[in-house]
């Protein structure tokens, strides 16, 4: 069998679109200035900033004066959630859920180290966020609920519009961390009560090193950031003028390609899922099957490891991943699986496979292919999963 390429791990980090590196190149020779500058050699750059926040102000429905141009999505998430804190420090109480990118959960970890009161909601067998418990848990005292749209691991959406008014009518700030939703589900923040909202360039085919955060006009926040004037005060720092440039061109992208996520994308992971779900030999999926994004597939794989899928995965030319990447050097099993109550005997066998608007179905039918290899051959070295073999034909 001949090895080829096959990506499908778009939800750690996507190819750069070849629309946004064309639009990118002039910044990094004939359109260097320094946006800052008096001089018209930077003022013609600044142009481009500007209409790159339309451009993102667009596919979020938000107005180009909310969106505060970053480093990443894990800079954005602390902005945002630091930001509220120093503004409002009279409240002691913030709110969160078990299952948050490390991005955000580790910010939480290190505020309740430090004298805040943490609530961390749970979520059922399927990963969806219990809104009951969050009415529970919010009071007066109730500073910021930050939580994310999408997770990147499972793909299970959570309903944060609903959330954000509960949020609201408590007096709280609602923050949220569309990484993984932005470009791939609409998204309409001037209809909606979310406050903040984080996303990442390389997340939807913008380059790696540019995010944004969404800040609503109105909302009490403090820069995280201080130095110069950029960002209108509100994130120092000179801007990364490509990365922006092409963050906006990718904005426009997601928004032009929003269908085809939502329908073309989705057939093939349907047709990846159903295909391993109907010839595996014990395979499941993690995460509400009705309420996700289109794109991923968390599918566990019975009594055998995932870090050993993975490996012969690579192997035979495909990208694949257990979970998060920043957490992938870890041998710890999934926060997220655990919190869901995924068995043990489930959690290490898991593997999400995440598909873009660049997948075809010849890379899925050779995931499939391999992965079915893969399974039979791993559960034959496995005391457990080889009783579950089926006779061998012949």
């Amino acid at each position: 069998m001949s090895i080829r390429e096959v990506y499908a791990d778009n939800n750690a980090t996507t190819m750069t679109a070849p629309e946004v590196l064309e639009s990118m190149q002039p910044f990094f020779t004939r359109l260097y200035g320094n946006p800052s500058s008096m001089h018209q050699f930077g003022g013609q750059v600044k142009k481009h900033i500007d209409r790159a926040r339309a451009q993102v102000a667009a596919l979020l429905g938000a107005q180009p004066s909310e969106i505060i141009f970053t480093s990443c999505g894990t800079e954005s998430d602390n902005a945002a959630i630091r930001g509220v804190l120093a503004a409002t420090p009279d409240k002691r109480h913030i709110i969160t859920s078990r299952v948050e990118h490390p991005a955000v959960k580790n910010v939480f970890q290190y505020l309740g180290q430090s004298g805040y009161r943490v609530s961390e909601l749970s979520v059922d067998r399927e990963g969806r966020l219990d809104l009951d418990e969050l009415r529970e848990v919010l009071s007066d005292d109730t500073a910021l609920v930050s939580l994310m749209w999408a997770n990147n691991e499972t793909g299970v959406l959570f309903p944060v519009e609903q959330a954000a008014v509960m949020a609201r009518a408590a007096g709280a700030v609602f923050h949220c961390d569309a990484v993984q939703a932005a470009g791939k589900i609409p998204i309409d923040l001037g209809g909606s009560s979310i406050d903040l909202l984080s996303i990442s360039g390389h997340k939807l085919h913008a380059p790696k090193g540019v995010g944004v955060l969404y800040v609503r006009k109105g909302t009490h926040f403090s820069p995280w950031l201080l130095g110069g004037h950029q960002e209108l005060g509100r994130r120092a720092g000179t801007e990364n003028v490509p990365g922006i440039v092409g963050l906006g061109r990718a904005c426009e992208l997601a928004r032009e390609c929003i269908d085809a996520e939502n329908t073309t994308v989705r057939a093939l992971r349907d047709r990846l899922e159903k295909s391993l779900l109907d010839r595996a030999i014990d395979a499941s999926v993690n995460g509400d099957t009705a309420g996700r994004l289109p794109n991923t597939a968390n599918i566990s794989f019975k009594y055998i490891e995932g870090e050993s899928i993975l490996l012969l995965l690579s192997e035979a030319g495909i990208a694949a991943s257990s979970g998060s990447a920043c957490t992938s050097g870890s041998l710890e099993p999934s926060h997220v699986l655990r919190a869901m109550g995924v068995p043990f005997t489930r959690v290490h066998g898991s593997v999400r496979f995440s598909l873009s608007r660049y997948t075809t179905a010849e890379d899925v039918d050779y995931i499939v292919e391999n992965m079915l290899r893969i399974e039979r051959r791993l559960r034959e070295l496995s005391p457990f999963g080889r009783d579950e073999l089926p006779p061998q034909a012949g």
